[in-house]
């Protein structure tokens, strides 16, 4: 399977550089896998689609300030993208890295030093003067994917991260889930559906570029998940009755996917997944997805095809850009049912 499949061309007028100005007031694309058709809607109507008993999943992962700021002795500017703030030295992407020697001291904007140390598989190792946390604390930034060419502005602390978001760790925002607001989700509770939740922090490696022009050569970065015991319970018995799982973005859907094995079990689940989905991959777990619009070649256009299938999203992508929607982490939706 070749990757050049998966691509296509965007202008870049498309690309959502703020959202919208109303939580929830997105466009909405529902589409038919049986029916192989799709129909323009709101984000708001997305619970007509929804039926007693039916189950949606949402990663309530929250995401930190996670981009610093600071300055090299010579007064050249130096920007670190924490990768795991749970450690300290921390992995990190540092730009401009190539002409940053190992073991040089930068200035953050709070004051505090920080020492920029060998280079790791993905970037580099940073250690911070009093910890990561404290630099991430006093000077971080909302680390907005780089598509979005403007610098994180106050309402990006409130409007890039879940309304149910509260286990912190990500690095990049579970980007489905943004259009859910409090008074959507209490729609969906008062028409019987059950919300389940699982932790997943997403990171840089979910967007990592896929360098192999066949598909099945590249190696997915491993990603870790928990799952509470009540929620293992409350998916194990929507699955017994045969219920309709909807999973509120990729990284929740390939969550489920990869502890398909341990659901029935009835303690919770932890584990670290570096499952691949792509076409021909069969979905055990999940019956709908709620998505936003991908990037070409992409993981995750690449598993929402697997999902919905590469002729027909091609079809809806293709009556997206036509019709301007808005694409990427501020733009609208998808519903794949």
């Amino acid at each position: 399977m070749k990757l050049s499949e998966f691509d296509y061309a965007l202008p870049k007028e498309l690309i959502a550089q703020y959202p919208a100005k109303r939580r929830g007031d997105d466009r909405l694309l529902v589409v038919d896998r049986k029916k192989k058709n799709f129909s323009e809607k709101r984000f708001a109507d997305i619970a007509h689609y929804f039926q007693k008993g039916d189950t949606l999943v949402l990663n309530d992962t929250k995401v930190i300030p996670a981009r610093i700021f600071g300055k090299r002795k010579t007064g050249g500017k130096v920007e670190i993208f924490v990768l795991d703030a749970a450690k300290n030295p921390a992995e990190a992407l540092v730009r401009p890295s190539g002409r940053i020697k190992e073991g040089e001291v930068v200035t953050l904007d709070s004051g505090r030093m920080a020492t920029v140390l060998e280079r790791s598989e993905i970037g580099r190792f940073v250690e911070f003067e009093g910890g990561t946390a404290d630099a991430i604390k006093e000077c971080g930034h909302m680390p907005l994917p780089p598509y979005i060419s403007r610098p994180d502005e106050p309402e990006d602390s409130r409007r890039y991260q879940t309304v149910y978001a509260r286990s912190e760790g990500a690095t990049a925002s579970p980007t489905a889930g943004l259009h859910f607001t409090e008074d959507a989700l209490e729609a969906l509770r008062q028409k019987g559906v059950g919300i389940s939740y699982i932790t997943l922090h997403v990171s840089y490696g979910t967007f990592a570029p896929v360098k192999e022009e066949e598909v099945e050569k590249h190696r997915m970065h491993s990603e870790f998940y928990r799952i509470s015991k009540n929620n293992v319970i409350m998916l194990s018995n929507a699955l017994m009755k045969k219920a309709k799982i909807f999973a509120c973005g990729t990284t929740s859907l390939r969550a489920l996917e990869a502890c398909v094995e341990r659901i029935n079990k009835p303690d919770g689940i932890e584990g670290a997944t570096s499952l691949f989905i792509y076409p021909g991959y069969v979905f055990k777990i999940a019956g709908g997805l709620i998505t936003n619009f991908h990037l070409p070649k992409s993981t995750l256009l690449l598993l929402t095809s697997a999902f919905c299938g590469r002729e027909l999203i091609f079809k809806v992508y293709d009556y997206a850009i036509k019709n301007k929607f808005r694409f990427f982490s501020y733009g609208d939706a998808m519903l794949i049912i």
